[in-house]
């Protein structure tokens, strides 16, 4: 008999369950392990005879905060759960699977810190020929599209066992999303990885409360009302208010302009279906006018995904629906139909308070690989050993990264006790330590306890960023607290110094002299890695990133602050080739500007559109999600598709390569400027070809390195812009 499913209910209040509120589960008898284990002699030195949860990860196990499976294990292992670890398993071998025995609760598979494609591939589609997060940086210890394979492992290995899936693979792929590997839209990771339950987002709140229901006996598939997790219906739910949102051109009725746009946006947003334009509401209107949007139904339906394969257009509306509904504070449930089946999303996750950040981050982690490993490196570890991560989340809503898609742009941010706590247990337990904390940081740098001055307001607005396309006026922007973590940082006894390596947004940096003066005079290692991504307006409006002018300011603010504490420091710019919205027009001017400045970039960062990004959509599309989407009148977007067009963007940023040369010599004279070939200090390139590289092998080579826009890496110690 086929067990009976409740539908969903109606979305609640916006509270939640304290994280560490639930009645510890019987196992929590058998205390912290030193390292959680991967093999069955280290269940029996723990006294185990099995594990409740399983956690298979794409991953080398480093028992460290900054990695996801050693978060979730703790977390899980404070709840009193026994919580085992399968390391990047070999995915042809059914008994890798099988090593710690079947979990009495479920499996939680995750392709790690990465989506596995990422891991795997540049934007060019080449093969990389490291991983990170590998002992040894060894490549091809997990498998494309590792969500599904380790998914469907699981499952040959123990029949009927139940899979939650997770981490940033998943939740970036949870609906129909445009995948750039195959150049198709591809449907949620949910069904082809056929798991019973999908996690997206910031899990822990997900995660313990799946944990603590399937104690009591209740199967993942049949878990409903968990902020922040995806799963499978045959209908849609009955007695449902569902709103299905239309393109612009094809609404009947007048739409109230929704005030958090900008200038354009709600032109075209206002705009009748007769072209005539309509006043915008009156000022006192706007929070009715906000809160009433909300109520045109409790469920949003996105486009069938068999729409979305055949229909660009509607692909870059149901990305925009998706970042509407973003805000936990005021963010719907999200249905999509696929085949005979829907995919049901729940609201995303309430973000920790500091004190449940503080109980994440204070778990008994042993900060160091586990021992099975040996002397073998792992990349990833080394770079972050001796960092400490003081937030999470980030309010810049750039299009193309994936942080805000995954963490959020709400702030979550850690205690100033729990981060000195850390660097000092750093201090005392981390082999190797020389005094110096590499990195005092998260997603950003400088945005550490920034949140909107209005709670009230947080939780109804809708708005994409708070920076752009500039800062909101409810934004605060102090760097009060960040300032005083610093100081108290930099005196602990037997730290030499605390540096700040994380990407600084510097449009918020210039809001405080006091700021960029302690940043320059005590964090800063000599160079300083800042991110414009582009020096022109059509790139950076794509982008979501401020004018160049936030740069110069800060860069004038660096060189001032330098020279008073007698310091000769660097910034490295980082930038994007390829990005949507970007002509050769834009890169020659970028290339200009590097040679101007003096910049030579030694790795080419090329756009790679991320699964469910808005610019991914862009890229895709054709039209730009940022504004209402049309069928007529739509914004279109440019992107460099073609490998000689991205590869000619990304010789511009390595311009002073003489293997680029040809194939810019060639661009330059197509585009009306062969007045910048020369000999001279005024032209971009030479017209003269040194020996050993003819125009054949410059054609061959053109482009550089290959890289990403996942930025992962610190900068090297070389006065070079890495792109």
């Amino acid at each position: 008999m086929k067990p009976e499913i409740a539908s969903p209910a109606a979305p609640a209040k916006n509270q939640a369950l304290g994280l560490f509120s639930h009645r510890k589960f019987w196992a929590a008898r058998f205390g912290a392990a030193p390292i959680l284990p991967t093999s069955r002699t280290e269940m029996e030195e723990l006294g185990w005879d099995s594990c409740d949860i399983i956690v298979v990860t794409g991953d080398a196990y480093v028992d460290h905060p900054s990695f996801g499976m050693a978060i979730i294990g703790r977390l899980l292992e404070s709840q009193g759960f026994r919580v085992g670890i399968i390391s990047q398993p070999d995915w042809t071998d059914p008994k890798a699977f099988t090593a710690l025995g079947k979990p009495n609760l479920f499996f939680g598979v995750t392709a790690g810190n990465m989506d596995s494609m990422v891991n795997h591939y540049t934007s060019d589609r080449r093969i990389r020929r490291d991983d990170s997060y590998t002992p040894g940086g060894e490549a091809g210890k997990r498998p494309d599209r590792a969500v599904i394979v380790y998914s469907h492992a699981c499952r040959a290995a123990f029949p009927g066992v139940a899979v939650v899936i997770g981490g940033i693979e998943a939740s970036l792929r949870r609906i129909a999303q445009y995948d750039h590997w195959t150049e198709q839209v591809r449907r949620s990771v949910l069904l082809d990885a056929k798991a019973d339950l999908l996690v997206y987002g910031n899990a822990e709140r997900a995660i313990v409360e799946i944990a603590h229901r399937a104690a009591r006996r209740e199967e993942p598939k049949l878990m409903r009302g968990i902020r922040g997790t995806a799963y499978v219906l045959d209908q849609i739910p009955e007695g449902r208010d569902i709103e299905t949102p239309t393109l612009v051109d094809e609404r009947k009725e007048f739409i109230p302009p929704d005030p958090y746009a900008t200038k354009a946006d709600k032109i075209d947003h206002n705009a009748k279906a007769g072209g005539e334009e309509s006043p915008p509401p009156p000022r006192e209107s706007t929070h009715e006018f906000l809160q009433a949007r909300g109520k045109g139904g409790d469920l949003v339906r996105l486009p069938d995904y068999e729409d979305l394969v055949v229909d660009r257009i509607l692909y870059a509306h149901a990305s925009r629906i998706l970042h509407q509904e973003s805000n936990p504070g005021n963010a719907r449930p999200l249905i999509q139909k696929h085949g005979d089946r829907f995919v049901y999303l729940e609201p995303p996750p309430i973000p920790l308070t500091t004190p449940e950040m503080d109980g994440v981050y204070d778990l008994p982690y042993a900060r160091a690989p586990h021992p099975t490993y040996g002397e073998a490196k792992i990349p990833a570890w080394e770079m972050i050993r001796f960092s400490v991560n003081i937030m999470r989340g980030c309010f810049g809503g750039c299009s193309f990264c994936s942080i805000t898609e995954h963490e959020g742009r709400i702030i979550q941010s850690r205690s100033e006790a729990s981060i000195l706590r850390e660097i000092e247990e750093i201090r005392d337990k981390v082999p190797g330590f020389t005094g110096v904390i590499s990195d005092l940081g998260g997603p950003t740098a400088n945005m550490y306890r920034m949140a909107c001055k209005d709670k009230k307001i947080e939780e109804i607005c809708r708005r994409p960023s708070c920076v752009f396309p500039d800062i909101c006026k409810n934004l605060n922007t102090s760097h009060d607290d960040l300032i005083a973590l610093y100081k108290k940082a930099r005196v602990l006894p037997g730290v030499k110094k605390i540096l700040v390596a994380s990407g600084l947004r510097y449009d918020l940096a210039v809001q405080s002299p006091e700021y960029v003066k302690e940043l320059v005079t005590h964090h800063v290692g000599g160079y300083l890695k800042i991110a414009p991504e582009h020096t022109e307006v059509g790139p950076l409006s794509m982008m979501m990133k401020p004018g160049m002018g936030h740069y110069d300011k800060f860069k004038e603010m660096f060189e001032h602050y330098s020279k008073l504490a007698g310091k000769k420091q660097y910034l490295i710019p980082y930038f994007i080739a390829a990005h949507p919205g970007t002509k050769d027009e834009d890169m020659m001017n970028l290339a200009l500007w590097l040679k101007s400045n003096q910049y030579r970039a030694d790795q080419v960062q090329s756009f790679l559109p991320s699964p469910m990004s808005l610019a991914a959509a862009m890229y895709h599309s054709g039209t730009n999600p940022l504004r209402p989407v049309k069928r007529v009148g739509g914004q279109e977007v440019f992107s460099a598709k073609g490998i000689k067009q991205r590869r000619l963007h990304k010789a511009f940023l390595r311009y002073h390569d003489p293997a680029n040369w040809p194939l810019l010599r060639e661009a330059l004279k197509r585009m009306g400027r062969a007045d910048l070939i020369g000999p001279g200090k005024q032209h971009l390139i030479p017209n003269w070809q040194p020996v050993g590289y003819s125009e054949a092998e410059g054609s061959r080579r053109a482009g550089g390195k290959a890289g990403s826009n996942f930025r992962t890496q610190h900068t090297r110690p070389a006065m070079k812009a890495r792109g």
